[in-house]
This record gives C-alpha cells, structure tokens and sequence, in this order.
C-alpha cells in the first residue's frame, strides 16, 4: 500500500529493463528484468534503465557488469560514509562508465556464447550434484542395509579426549566448529587467548570425532577433515578419538550427517528450551548406531573417495572462474 511507502516516487520494472542496487554495485549488483518481474516495483536504490535496442544488446550490458573489472570501476565512482560498506553508485555516475561497444551483432554473438558456456556449466553442476546424492544414499544403505551390519554403541567404538591446551592470553588459537543439517567441521576464527574466557581448550586432529554440544541435535557433528587438523575448540565441542579397528571414520560421517539419524539424538539431549539442548558425551556414548562389517567400511570409505573427486571436478566457485576468464576473453576481443 502507499501509505506504507515513505518515498514520493518508485520505479515500475518492465522486462528488459537493466537494473542496478546502488548500493551494492561494486558487490556486482547488476541485473536484467525478466518477464517474472515485469510491472513489479523498486525503490529509488534500484535505478532502471531502457537500451537502444538498435545500438546495445542490454545481455551484452549485463555480460560487461559480471565482470569483477566492472565492479571495481563501480567502486572507484561510488560514494558514502564509509570506505566500501555504505558507498552508492548513483545514476549520474554509473552513466559516466564507458563500455566498450561492438557492433550490435557481434554484441548478439557474445551474449550467445556466454550463455551456450554458461548452459554447460548449469548442467555440469546439476550433474555433480545429482551423482553426489546419489553416492551418499548408497553410502547410507551400506551401513544401514548390509547384511553384516550389527547395532554397536558409540561407547565401543570412539573415546572421549580430555582437554589438552592450556590458554595463554598472548598465544592465537585458530578456532575450528561444526555447521549444522549435516555439512561438516570447518575452520573459524582466530583468536587471542584474552578474547575469550575458557581457560582451557582441545586440539583436535584429522580423523577426530567432534559436536557442539548444544547444536548436534540440528545434525551438528562430524569428523575432523584434513584442514582443520590442528585447530582447537572450545569445551563445547566434546572431542573424540575413533578406533579405527572397529569403525572407520567414514561410518560415523555419513551415519551422523544424515537427516534420519538426527532425531534419536533429541532424545538423549537435555535442557529447558528445544533451542538449548545439549547431547551430553555421556549419552551420546550410550547410543546405538549401525556398524557394517570391515569389507564393507572399506567399500564405503572408496565410494566417499570418488565423491569427493566427482565434487573437485566442477564446483560452483570454478564455474565462476570460467565465466569470468569468457567474459574477459570475449569483450576484449
């Protein structure tokens, strides 16, 4: 509703239309109006613009604004309280920009093979995606279906690591921590021993067993990768260490990373709030999981080594790097 809408005038976005946020221009916030939008509106922060179709392609426009180049010189003619955070580019200065401007069907040209690559590349990704679900559901089936499969309690098969580093207040501690529904340990912050209160912490190791103990029961756990070997974490994060004769890390992995697995652990968790639960290492020993034969674990750990080459092959972020090795090659052309 109007009254709703403190500004006296906004934009009707019509298909077609080149679209720009003034203030996230050097973020390379720059777009195209497609059909879905058309007749929606925007504030006076997203400027509109109609191209002489005769002269410029706006694709093309579009295809020139991908560039990181381009949001550098956006940069370079924004302005605002701050260095980057609050700078705008406004529309006197985002005209100013020059564009190199080949024929309009050599422009054509350009915009269809960017997006004959770029095509590729969404099916490419597509791909990797589906084959990688696909892999992990067979990874899921060996330890739960296989017939050598036998229920074990975690107590069995890891032991819980006391905390080992002492906290210095001058010493710098790379902090490691666990993403919740199932996406694995990464590498956090770093930080002095006087930016935090705990007087001790655990250093954990590649092949480690970790959760944070209010968080597992949203899929919070898994197993240490190579990257964060080293890190340390706060007594939060209860750490153990796997026998590696009796379960292979890859088991506990694929095992507590799935979504299935993560309400048996609501059961075992304490606390007056479901948003402060915590899965005490007490209970999470006392729990039963699925252990399949060696023979088997082995399989599995050769299966998770394909998809981790299959997910190397093409990612989101190299798909990028190609586009934007295209586009440079094709505009300077």
């Amino acid at each position: 509703m109007g009254h709703q809408i403190a500004a006296p005038k906004i934009y009707r976005v019509k298909s077609g239309d080149f679209v720009y946020n003034r203030l996230f221009a050097w973020k390379g916030s720059f777009a195209v109006a497609d059909k879905a939008v058309s007749d929606c509106h925007v504030s006076n922060e997203f400027p509109c613009f109609r191209s002489e179709d005769e002269v410029l392609d706006v694709r093309y426009l579009h295809a020139y604004f991908r560039q990181e180049q381009s949001w550098t010189a956006a940069l370079g003619l924004s302005n605002g309280a701050t260095p980057t955070s609050r700078n705008r580019l406004k529309e006197a200065s985002f005209l100013s920009l020059k564009v190199p401007l080949p024929p309009i069907d050599v422009q054509r040209r350009i915009v269809a093979r960017i997006d004959a690559v770029d095509n590729q590349l969404q099916v490419a990704n597509q791909l990797r995606k589906s084959a990688t679900a696909e892999l992990h559901a067979l990874c899921r089936a060996l330890v739960i279906n296989d017939p050598s499969t036998k229920q074990i309690a975690v107590a069995e098969l890891v032991q819980q690591r006391p905390m080992d580093v002492n906290v210095e207040p001058d010493v710098s501690y790379q902090f490691a921590g666990v993403y919740s529904f199932g996406r694995g340990v990464f590498k956090g912050g770093v930080k002095t021993g006087t930016e935090f209160a705990y007087p001790k912490l655990s250093r954990i190791k590649a092949g480690d067993f970790i959760y944070p103990k209010l968080m597992a029961w949203e899929g919070a756990l898994g197993v240490v990768p190579d990257e964060c070997n080293g890190c340390v974490v706060s007594p939060e994060f209860p750490v153990f260490e796997i026998d590696k004769a009796k379960v292979l890390p890859d088991v506990l992995d694929v095992y507590f990373r799935d979504p299935n697995t993560w309400g048996s652990l609501q059961g075992g968790s304490t606390g007056t709030n479901v948003r402060r639960r915590r899965l005490n290492p007490a209970d999470f020993l006392k729990l039963k999981i699925p252990v399949p034969s060696m023979a088997t674990q082995r399989k599995l750990a050769a299966i998770r080594l394909h998809q981790s080459q299959i997910q190397s092959i093409s990612t989101e972020a190299e798909s990028g790097v190609v586009l934007a090795a295209l586009l440079n090659k094709l505009l300077s052309q």
